[in-house]
């Protein structure tokens, strides 16, 4: 089935040479929505790639169907229809394709030859990798370096108010965490557990406004590495990412090779292990994916539970103390080759054991910032249960926060942020679960209490 380019023309893009880049960079132009995007490539010399890149990946691509036309082709490939048309044409010539017949005056449906079919399993031995055709790693390193250079840093008030729509801290803590996601800057959170330092994370980086433009895949002597990832980057233009789509925000003016999202947000767990850091290679796909920290370039890369993964902390700090120093980071690829991509985010490594167990002076003296979040006091925590209750709409009956707090004494427990939201939400499951209206009365509190901590509802 032929798939036909749209192009949404409602006025002529700004021209590139008004919005200045570093050379080497794709071209910049103005979309007609206002939005600074790369622009189409004209020439093969402009997409910053070999010739044969260009004219092996479409030979995979036809290799996969019986035939294709040109603006098809050019869909899946996320090249403009022209250029599409030159690649198909010098194939044509080297006998690889042959056409089929005519779709309109400028584009044609072709089919691959026997003698392009050898060639493309030629290829695909090499690298199996069939989609958006690849940018050079020259122009996703300076396109990364120059976007977060231009980014303007959130004020003071917007990540006070961003944070304290969620988290009850103090001022001081307030404090450190604006000056981090301000400069961009690395932080070290410390302290108990459920108390706030994942929420704090999540917050910071709701601070990132604006867009990022990110590249499908890079290329680096003809191997791929895929950097785009569904699951974590959210596309701010219907259809941009959609695999097959052949509606595209900003027409063929924009070079659909890159992908405009939201600021990433990437979160390694305990399930974190030194390979998962390095470039992953496919035996079967023949192609690389990016590792979390790259996917996460642009935005942020919070690190939770520090110290329980399943390698020792000292080897985790020592893999990050020169991409924290330098800002560059080195991937290898399964050849021994090393590569440099930008290391251009926000860290955020969040930990609740002791800080000698996890930590050296050399690791923190290269985070920018350092901030403890102790357990809450009783006043901290009556703040945040009347918070939780008032979002969740329900009224908090008199002397129920002191009855709660007593109890937290009688029983030798440590406050904790956290649980005035698990003790509200149980005591939702439990109107639920009696079809009753949704109350903080005594004896749900009771319940929750039990339900929570698993001891009796003898009240201290």
């Amino acid at each position: 089935m032929t798939t036909t380019l749209t192009t949404a023309r409602t006025a002529p893009a700004e021209p590139a040479d008004s919005i200045p880049h570093p050379p080497g960079m794709p071209r910049m132009i103005r979309r007609a929505d206002g939005v600074i995007a790369p622009a189409a490539p004209r020439t093969f010399e402009e997409t910053g790639l070999d010739a044969w890149i260009l004219s092996d990946l479409t030979l995979k691509l036809l290799n996969t169907v019986p035939h294709l036309a040109t603006p098809s082709a050019a869909t899946q490939l996320r090249l403009p229809v022209a250029l599409v048309e030159k690649i198909l044409w010098q194939l044509k010539e080297d006998q690889m394709v042959e056409i089929l017949g005519q779709v309109d005056e400028v584009s044609y449906r072709y089919a691959i030859t026997n003698r392009g079919r050898e060639h493309a399993k030629r290829c695909m031995e090499v690298s199996g990798y069939v989609g958006a055709a690849p940018v050079s790693l020259h122009a996703y390193t300076t396109m990364i370096e120059w976007q977060t250079a231009r980014r303007t840093p959130p004020t003071f008030d917007q990540i006070r108010d961003t944070i304290t729509e969620k988290l009850v801290l103090s001022d001081e803590a307030i404090q450190v965490a604006a000056m981090a996601s301000s400069s961009g800057r690395s932080l070290f959170v410390s302290g108990p557990a459920g108390n706030g330092k994942t929420s704090l994370g999540r917050a910071l980086h709701a601070c990132a406004d604006g867009d990022l433009w990110v590249p499908y895949c890079f290329t680096i002597d003809g191997t791929i590495i895929r950097i785009f990832d569904k699951q974590l980057h959210h596309p701010l233009d219907d259809g941009s990412a959609g695999e097959g789509s052949s509606v595209f925000s900003g027409g063929e003016e924009t070079d659909r090779r890159w992908v405009r999202i939201k600021p990433p947000f990437v979160v390694a767990g305990g399930e974190m292990t030194m390979a998962e850091l390095d470039l992953s290679y496919s035996p079967s796909h023949r192609f690389y994916e990016a590792p979390p920290h790259v996917k996460a370039n642009g935005g942020t890369f919070l690190i939770d539970d520090f110290g329980r993964q399943r390698i020792e902390p000292h080897q985790l700090l020592n893999r990050w103390i020169i991409p924290l120093e330098q800002r560059i980071d080195h991937l290898t690829l399964h050849t021994g080759q090393k590569i440099e991509v930008p290391f251009r985010l926000m860290l955020v490594v969040a930990t609740n054991l002791p800080l000698e167990q996890v930590s050296d002076p050399a690791f923190l003296r290269r985070m920018g910032y350092r901030l403890t979040l102790e357990k809450p006091t009783p006043a901290r925590w009556a703040n945040v249960f009347h918070r939780y209750a008032a979002d969740a709409g329900a009224e908090v009956p008199g002397g129920a926060v002191e009855s709660l707090l007593a109890r937290y004494a009688a029983e030798n427990r440590e406050l904790r942020a956290s649980e005035p939201r698990d003790l509200i939400e149980r005591c939702r499951d439990l109107c639920r679960l009696h079809r009753k209206p949704f109350a903080l009365s005594p004896a749900f509190l009771d319940a929750a209490w039990c339900a929570y901590f698993g001891v009796s509802e003898t009240k201290p």
